[in-house]
């Protein structure tokens, strides 16, 4: 923005006709379209996006063809086929001279002025449809005839139902030859019974099809499209941004807007370019505004008064609404309204319900209106649409809620929120309640209500999740805060806030909430059942696995008052799953009759969130085949209700199963892709990053991997996710005992150790003994680490939990090779690899067999030692863990054995993808580090950081750091920026 001063010149612009900018594309793709006749080409947008212009520069450009060209004009009543034989009209071409047949005499009531020329009338058709089918054939010969290569009818959404069969008509006969149709409309203006809507949907085979889709302008296209009515001289950057932000690209708004600041003078050229000028006695008004209202201000003062209330109205809105709402007898209403339609402001649909043609002429009226007026237009149009059956609600709600009538308002938002919950939109009804419980003062037991629903309402969506989601939250828990709520009242509110917790990974917080609301839920069984049931869980708080039991155990109780085989279901599917997460046996019984399939859309999501649940839970026993089977289930389930929520809690407990059974191609990629999705909800968004940690870690990129397991941790602990901490500290532990670091190891280990004691779940600890095991063994203490060997041997006494029992096989093979009992060392490592493959779980496997070779090597066994270690070393260079296959490759170097020459990859593995060492260095640019912080965090010498950086930019085809920073961004390479807080 710029103040006049002596340094501007001057001159004013000259404003002319803008260029054809920014359509390109469009224009390419219709005249490929064109050039393979028949052809059918569909182009849609919103009014003043420039349609007729794209199609006015194709007709100027065309060559030897001939195109007749027909516009639907914005009748109230639509003449029938108005727009084909206006089109006629205009041609050229003497009629007495076309190769016409007798039929084109049913052409003579739609032509009388050709009469001369045409044959003689055909007699009449007593059916209307074999009449109306030979005036199609008869104005089909006139086309052909005229050799008409093109028929263009631009504004489709305006035609008269014939002229809209009449273009089925052509298409149907487009087979074999006739002229192409290129068809101009807008979407929005389309009802949902029109003609067009089949003609756009059902486009015949073997003719060329395109689809032109018109989007708003560029921010470089808008400023080249300004530049070019401005003498072509550029226009500042300040003066660009500001017009695409107010015009939002919309090509006829920005033309209006520039044409609109030349008339009062508000464009100056300063320093070679043009600016736009901020005058003190007049602000610069955004898109169209000021111009509508010029438009306006000529009208009459009812015309005003009743675009004053349209625009309140905002939607199609029936004369009688717009008179209550303007203040006008229905008479004097009709008048201003055919007077605002003939000045082309406003536009009818075939109901007689009217609007403003463009949005943006609407939002600059309504924003004219005093503030202290648009209260009570609000007022009249709230009152004015209560008699409207059924009632438009939420409409309802947003005008009372803007004329300040908070009681009507708070009725029909809750009305419009029971509506949209009906109709599954979810977030319609949460966004509804949380704007009233934050901007309306309600009495609490109004509040509390209303808090409730809210609550139920963000249960029911299916998004990721997001904002919406926090701010339930945030809301919720200030509506506890309310002076004057009963117990009851803050019960069923503590209720679903602590399940909206859980989802946003907030597990401490949600049992003190469940906990609290529990005690004052005996009004509600089923929602009392429904709490203990999660506070059965074990994923959080300092509760041994028994109190949680008795949590399950009052839920079940409580389930022989329930008369809802669905809420039963739901009780006992969910009372399953936690069970399993306590590592109770029986679970699995209840887990085998459970259904696949539910008789409505509610009971679908339950089923396929208890086998969610379940498939977690199997995949913690290590009953792999079970847990892929339940995945499954819930996928489909999923996928049919469109819950993409719970589809990514699928597919990331997928990819886990993935990663545990072998699988691991494209992990990577589907860890990032999982990641990006749902950034918001911490328990997903770190099981993502726990993903792509393992397979670092496996691969050797052992610094990349380290950072995101310490995250993990930290934030699975800051949370209370304590079930997330044991397999993070386990893996770091593993990384630092490589090291030597054997104290570190077990501090990273104690307190998810302390957490499996005191709660007593031992399934949780597949990977935390074993690490703590070998941690206590590296300082010495055999002692220590046979006593909680024994201690997971009790805890999973009576259970048929594979992979905690293969973990416990390792844990005395541990023992036996610290004793020096190689002998039996060895043959316990080949019994634990044999359970890690029987899951299956190969990764593990491979990796039990290199201790067994080493304690065969230890025992004397040299060569068998030696050629397991090398069967080892390949079988992990295949499967991908390169770090592992390094470290098996240095053993078999000091054990006196060759290591297997295998292809390591390089440029003819990654070709123009980037390595796994490059993709380390390139991640870390990105988080701004540079070369010589690059080579301390990976532990590279600055050449060999300097070689990969060099490599990397080669790939991505840049020259500059920055340059490759911004290219890898947006190539997708997950920059650790989290993760990468690396003390100096």
């Amino acid at each position: 923005m710029l103040d006049p001063s002596p340094e501007d010149n001057g001159i004013a612009p000259t404003v002319s006709t803008p260029d054809f900018v920014g359509r390109a594309r469009e224009m390419a793709a219709l005249r490929g379209a064109l050039a393979r006749p028949p052809a059918i080409v569909l182009v849609e947008g919103e009014a003043g996006i420039g349609k007729s212009r794209l199609l006015r520069e194709w007709l100027a450009a065309s060559e030897r063809r001939s195109a007749l060209v027909s516009v639907c004009p914005p009748l109230r009543e639509s003449l029938t086929l108005g727009p084909i034989v206006d089109a006629f009209r205009g041609i050229d071409h003497p009629v007495s001279r076309l190769p016409l047949s007798a039929l084109a005499g049913a052409l003579r009531p739609l032509f009388p002025e050709w009469s001369a020329d045409l044959p003689p009338a055909l007699p009449p058709l007593d059916d209307a449809k074999a009449a109306r089918h030979r005036l199609f054939r008869a104005l089909d010969e006139l086309l052909r005839a005229l050799r008409v290569d093109v028929l263009v009818l631009e504004d489709a959404h305006w035609a008269d139902e014939m002229t809209l069969e009449f273009l089925l008509f052509v298409t149907s006969r487009q087979q074999t030859d006739g002229p192409s149709l290129v068809v101009s409309y807008r979407p929005e203006e389309v009802d949902d019974g029109s003609l067009l809507l089949r003609l756009t949907s059902r486009l015949p085979a073997g003719v060329t099809q395109l689809r032109i889709a018109l989007a708003p302008m560029r921010p470089d296209d808008t400023a080249a499209l300004v530049s070019s009515m401005l003498d072509r001289n550029p226009i500042s950057q300040e003066f660009a941004t500001f017009l695409h932000e107010r015009t939002g690209g919309l090509p006829l708004a920005l033309e209006e807007s520039v044409r609109l600041m030349y008339d009062r003078a508000d464009l100056v050229f300063r320093d070679g370019q043009w600016v736009r000028l901020k005058l003190r006695e007049l602000r610069v008004p955004p898109t169209v505004r000021d111009s509508t209202r010029e438009r306006v201000g000529r009208l009459s003062p009812p015309a005003q008064q009743v675009l004053r209330a349209a625009a309140t109205l905002a939607e199609r809105s029936s004369v009688a609404a717009i008179a209550v709402t303007a203040g006008l007898s229905p008479a004097e209403c009709r008048g201003a309204i055919t007077e605002a339609a003939d000045a082309g402001v406003l536009d009818a649909d075939d109901r007689g319900e009217w609007r403003f043609r463009h949005v943006l002429a609407a939002t600059a009226v309504y924003e004219a209106i005093p503030l202290t007026d648009r209260r009570h237009f609000h007022l009249l149009a709230g009152r004015a649409l209560e008699h409207v059956h059924p009632p438009p609600v939420a409409r309802l709600a947003h005008h009372f809620r803007a004329a300040g009538e908070t009681p009507s308002w708070a009725r029909y938002a809750e009305q419009g929120a029971e509506l949209a919950v009906a109709s599954g939109d979810h977030t319609k009804a949460v966004d509804m309640l949380v704007e009233l419980l934050s901007w309306a003062v309600l009495p609490p037991p109004d509040r509390a209500r209303v808090a409730r629903i809210a609550a139920v309402a963000a249960l029911g969506r299916r998004e990721p999740v997001d904002q919406v989601h926090h701010r339930v939250i945030r809301t919720l828990r200030a509506v506890l805060e309310t002076p004057g709520l009963s117990a009851r009242q803050q019960a069923e509110i503590r209720n679903p806030l602590g399940r909206l917790l859980i989802t946003a990974g907030e597990a401490q917080a949600a049992l003190s909430e469940l906990e609290q609301a529990v005690a004052n839920l005996d009004h509600d069984p089923v929602e009392a059942a429904r709490a203990m049931t999660y506070l059965g869980w074990a994923y959080a708080g300092p509760w041994p696995a028994s109190t949680h039991r008795r949590w399950l155990d009052r839920a079940a109780e409580l389930t022989t008052e329930f008369a809802s085989p669905a809420e039963r279901l739901n009780l006992a599917g969910n009372r399953a799953a936690a069970l399993l997460m306590l590592g109770e046996e029986e679970a699995w019984d209840v887990v085998a009759g459970l259904p696949v399939d539910g008789a409505t859309s509610a009971e679908r999501l339950d089923v396929a969130r208890i086998h969610a649940n379940v498939g977690t839970g199997a995949v913690i026993w290590g009953r792999y085949a079970d847990a892929d089977t339940h995945l499954a289930v819930a996928m489909h389930l999923a996928e049919t209700e469109q819950a993409s929520r719970l589809q990514l809690n699928v597919r990331l407990e997928q990819a886990n199963l993935a990663w545990l059974t072998g699988r691991w191609e494209g992990l990577a990629e589907q860890s990032a892709a999982l990641a990006d999705a749902d950034r918001d909800r911490p328990a997903h968004y770190l099981g993502s990053i726990r993903l792509a940690a393992r397979l670092a870690a496996a691969a050797g990129r052992r610094r990349a991997a380290e950072e995101q397991f310490r995250l993990v941790l930290e934030e699975s602990a800051r949370l209370g996710a304590a079930d997330d901490t044991m397999e993070a500290a386990a893996a770091l532990a593993r990384l630092w005992l490589t090291d030597g670091n054997s104290g570190r190891a077990l501090q990273v280990t104690n307190e998810p150790m302390d957490t499996v004691r005191r709660k007593g779940i031992w399934i949780w600890a597949t990977d935390l003994v074993p690490a703590q095991i070998e941690a206590h063994l590296a300082q010495g203490d055999l002692r220590t680490a046979t006593r909680l060997g024994d201690q997971l041997a009790r805890g999973l006494r009576g259970r048929t939990a594979p992979a905690p029992r293969a973990a416990l096989a390792v844990c005395r093979a541990l023992l036996l090779a610290a004793s020096g009992d190689h002998a039996r060392a060895a043959t316990a490592f080949d019994r634990a690899a044999r359970a890690w493959s029987a899951l299956p779980r190969p990764y593990d496997a491979m990796l039990a067999r290199e201790r067994q070779a080493e304690a065969l090597i230890a025992h004397g066994q040299v060569e068998q030692g030696r050629e397991l270690l090398a069967a080892q070393y390949e079988h992990l260079f295949r499967l991908g863990a390169r770090g592992d296959a390094d470290r098996i490759a240095q053993r078999l170097r000091e054990h006196g054995a060759e290591v297997p020459r295998l292809w390591r990859g390089g440029r003819r593995g990654y070709g123009d993808q980037l390595s796994p060492r490059e993709l380390d260095v390139v991640q870390l640019v990105v988080a701004g580090k540079t070369n010589r912080e690059i080579s301390r965090i990976l532990a590279k010498s600055p050449a060999t950081v300097d070689q990969q950086l060099r490599a990397a930019m080669r790939k991505l085809k840049v020259t500059s750091r920055t340059a490759l920073a911004v290219k890898a961004v947006e190539a997708g390479v997950f920059a650790e920026e989290d993760s990468l807080d690396v003390p100096s």
